[in-house]
């Protein structure tokens, strides 16, 4: 008895052993040999070897409150062990990079990994002293290490400094360092921030130098504003805590 056709020729295992390598767009394999990662709650899709997981919420015991004090969302869990790891987002595509003493800045909804040596706190983003409802906060990254990050789709990176640059704020994956930015909210009134308004009314001004990652798709900002005397600036601000 056989089993005859393609499937296990063309879907083989990528056997790379990079810490971090794309079995396609859309899955991850992490070497676990070079050391704990960090890892999105319930993105493990299958592991080979002796591989443990620690769900942490969002990440230690400060940023677990922090999450509950201002209601973002960023679980994640810790992975330990030997063997290689797989995990994936629900088929969202997986792009990879490596930071080498650099900081990014990652809407939290597109984290999926990164290296355990990858400083990493939640910010939320603000507009104009207004506190947006909805999920709306990212996760600054900094360090010498693996991030992987999702996009629904092929994204595009924008050049900051060829010329004004704006995005939808639901389209926005993430901005390098040295790029700074700024939230517009349209003047039509509050009610556009209302649930089933239009996600376009929220915008993301970018300046300085460096890159903007934008996906194709966005999605609609549910809640509204509420007061707060914070103010958004760029990644520098969003790493200063």
């Amino acid at each position: 008895m056989a089993v005859h056709g393609s499937l296990f020729q063309e879907f083989r295992e990528n056997t790379s052993q990079d810490p971090f390598s794309l079995q396609n767009k859309k899955l991850l394999k992490v070497q676990m040999g070079f050391g704990p990662v960090w890892a999105k709650t319930g993105s493990m899709v299958a592991y080979q070897g002796d591989v443990h997981f620690a769900n942490t919420g969002s990440g230690g015991l400060d940023k677990f409150v922090k999450s509950k004090l201002t209601g973002e969302g960023v679980d994640m869990m810790q992975c330990t062990g030997a063997g290689e790891l797989f995990i994936a987002d629900v088929a969202s595509e997986i792009q990879v990079m490596y930071l080498e003493d650099d900081a990014i800045s990652v809407n939290g909804a597109n984290v999926l990994a990164f290296s355990s040596s990858i400083e990493w706190d939640i910010h939320r983003i603000h507009a104009n002293g207004a506190m947006m409802a909805g999920g709306l906060f990212n996760v600054s990254m900094r360090g010498t290490g693996y991030v992987a990050i999702t996009t629904k789709g092929d994204p595009v990176a924008l050049d900051v400094a060829s010329a004004p640059t704006f995005g939808d704020a639901q389209a926005v994956v993430m901005w390098t360092s040295g790029v700074t930015m700024d939230v517009r909210v349209d003047t039509g009134g509050l009610k556009s921030l209302l649930r089933g308004g239009n996600g376009e009314t929220i915008q993301m001004a970018f300046g300085g130098q460096g890159y903007v990652l934008i996906q194709p798709s966005e999605s609609v900002v549910q809640g509204g504003t509420q007061s707060s005397s914070s103010r958004s600036g760029g990644l520098g601000g969003l790493l200063g805590g």
